[in-house]
């Protein structure tokens, strides 16, 4: 194999470092929450408005990134969307932490930094994606794209295990200081080693400039959309399924972090693996459909068993696992119909539905869990999980 086929994998790595440093703050500071409510003193609902914003800020910019990403090039918007997210990590060390202001952070503020901090990390998930998209054919951009995506849950893994640690022993300004610095060191890695030059050439034909927008496509839509239910189960194990198992099934935050990592370490092999299965198979859409099912399930039992201690870890770490598989071919799917030309406005917009949900998730949550209680909460989630094959309606009266 020559060179230039070897360098796809490096490619391909350079992406997964990419998204596992988004990820990292992403997955991982929803799961500081339990000390971050004790350490800025917020109620439940602060807490899950300052959990969301993060996904918020990606939400609101992922379609503008993808559309920045198709017209200026993956490796601009990446180093940008790296270096910017880090300058803000690097603002909320120095002046929205209790160490930096010892008199006491509003909400609203550190709410606002981290949706600055998603809007500017958005354009990482086009960027990379359409990079790893651009150097592989349909043979392998199942498995090349499930792979980048496994980056979330290892990133997270990383996020889970390292944050709060840093946060209970070091403080929450030595935290978004290492998010600061990881986000300009991948920068860097980026500007010295990615070259775009041989992707533009290899996969990209003349009649890919005359696709139409992928915002006019409704079969992209339809994925775009069942992206957005499929994000439920996996936001609500990862921004509230610590305190669930904390304040109902009394486990230790050394037991919770071990069991939220091995979720995101689980959910990753499970998202590599369906990426080769469809690969081989050209099944994304109905695996899709079983993993919403299969989430569904997990999250119904999880309702019944609210209060069973052992049961209620396995459905929770259930949950996780579907919530999670599905990314790598959803994202590759909508690519593949758009065209590798128009795959970065796709990813942004599949970034939009799955972000918007990062962000109403827990605040849907923490309404229902004070209203209703916990087993409210997992039914919710299961009805929300199975909305996702209504999206699919159309493709089986179509075969």
């Amino acid at each position: 194999m020559d060179k230039k086929n070897n360098y796809r994998w490096f490619v391909l790595a350079i992406g997964v470092l990419a998204q596992a440093t988004f990820a990292m703050g992403f997955a991982g500071i929803p799961i500081t929450g339990i000390l971050m409510r004790d350490a800025y003193h917020f109620s439940l609902y602060e807490l899950s408005f300052v959990l969301g914003s993060m996904g918020l800020g990606v939400a609101a910019s992922e379609i503008l990134w993808g559309l920045l990403t198709d017209k200026l090039g993956d490796k601009k918007v990446l180093i940008l969307g790296l270096w910017s997210s880090a300058i803000v990590y690097a603002l909320i060390a120095i002046s929205l932490t209790p160490e930096a202001s010892p008199g006491g952070i509003k909400y609203l503020h550190l709410g606002a930094a981290l949706a600055i901090t998603g809007a500017f990390s958005g354009s990482i998930n086009s960027s990379s994606g359409r990079t790893v998209m651009s150097w592989f054919d349909d043979s392998e951009r199942g498995f090349a794209m499930s792979v980048r995506q496994t980056a979330i849950p290892v990133g997270g893994a990383i996020g889970t295990g390292l944050l709060p640690w840093l946060a209970y022993s070091y403080g929450f300004e030595l935290m978004f200081t290492v998010l600061a610095i990881a986000g300009l060191s991948v920068g860097l890695v980026v500007v010295l080693f990615i070259n775009t030059k041989h992707a533009e050439s290899k996969y990209v034909s003349k009649s890919m400039l005359t696709i139409p927008s992928p915002l006019k496509s409704i079969e992209v839509w339809r994925v775009v959309m069942a992206a957005g239910f499929l994000t439920v189960p996996q936001m609500a194990v990862l921004t509230f399924g610590g305190i669930y198992m904390r304040d109902i099934l009394h486990i230790g935050l050394t037991s919770i972090s071990v069991i939220l990592i091995g979720v995101q370490i689980g959910g990753g092999i499970l998202r590599i693996w369906s990426g080769y299965y469809t690969d081989r198979k050209k099944n994304r859409i109905p695996l899709l459909k079983y993993y919403a099912i299969l989430g569904g399930i997990a999250s119904l039992m999880l309702c019944l068993m609210v209060n069973n201690t052992y049961m209620g870890i396995v459905f929770v770490v259930l949950t996780g696992l579907f919530g999670h598989a599905w990314h790598g071919i959803a994202y590759t799917e909508v690519a593949v119909k758009a065209g590798i030309e128009r795959a970065g406005t796709a990813l942004g917009m599949v970034g939009t539905t799955v972000f918007i949900t990062s962000f109403l998730t827990p605040i849907i949550i923490a309404g229902i869990a004070h209203g209703y209680g916990w087993s409210a909460v997992w039914c919710a989630v299961a009805i929300l999980t199975f909305m996702t094959l209504l999206c699919f309606v159309s493709f089986s009266k179509k075969k």
